[in-house]
């Protein structure tokens, strides 16, 4: 979660951090990082402040952040920061058009040469293992891309990538925000 203070950064109450597995028991030995090693935590919210910040440098639209944080998480699986950045993309201007069909953004011809070409750096950096990929898009973002566009997407997808995981491995809950709830 690329949060531009510890503000956006989600506080989950003692009480929410008893998180149940599918079966509706407890899961077993989870912690939240985030709570049992603040120190840690905070560390890696002021990484992603200075991500932020040098996206911005780099010049980089809030919308594309914001695609590449929600294309990771989207890769990885993690709720809690696909409602995040979700909502901060819609925050930025994104329409739910595009957000709909994120997942499949290279089967439509929603997305600039641009942003292609950072989604599939993203992409890239989720995957490192798949080395023919990795060259091919770090080809094609040094084609749509300055080297400081290209420099702040791949920290975008490293940062965004480290919450996910902090978030997965805590088992982060989304709650419900209606009133109702």
């Amino acid at each position: 979660m690329i949060a531009s203070t510890a503000a956006e950064i989600p506080e989950i109450p003692e009480k929410e951090c008893a998180v149940s597995d599918t079966a509706g028991t407890p899961a077993a030995g989870r912690i939240h990082l985030d709570k049992q090693s603040p120190q840690a935590y905070h560390a890696l919210v002021r990484t992603a402040e200075a991500v932020r910040a040098t996206a911005a440098d780099a010049g980089l639209d809030r919308r594309l952040v914001e695609l590449v944080n929600l294309r990771v998480s989207q890769i990885n699986g993690c709720a809690s920061c696909l409602d995040v950045h979700t909502r901060a993309a819609l925050r930025a201007g994104e329409t739910t058009r595009r957000l709909g069909v994120l997942a499949a953004w290279r089967d439509t011809e929603l997305f600039t040469a641009r942003e292609r070409a950072a989604l599939a750096l993203a992409e890239a950096t989720t995957h490192p293992a798949d080395a023919l990929a990795q060259e091919g898009a770090y080809a094609d973002a040094r084609r749509a891309l300055t080297d400081d566009e290209v420099s702040a997407v791949l920290w975008v997808a490293i940062t965004i990538n480290a919450f996910n995981r902090v978030s997965i491995l805590s088992k982060h809950p989304v709650r419900d925000a209606s009133p109702e709830a």
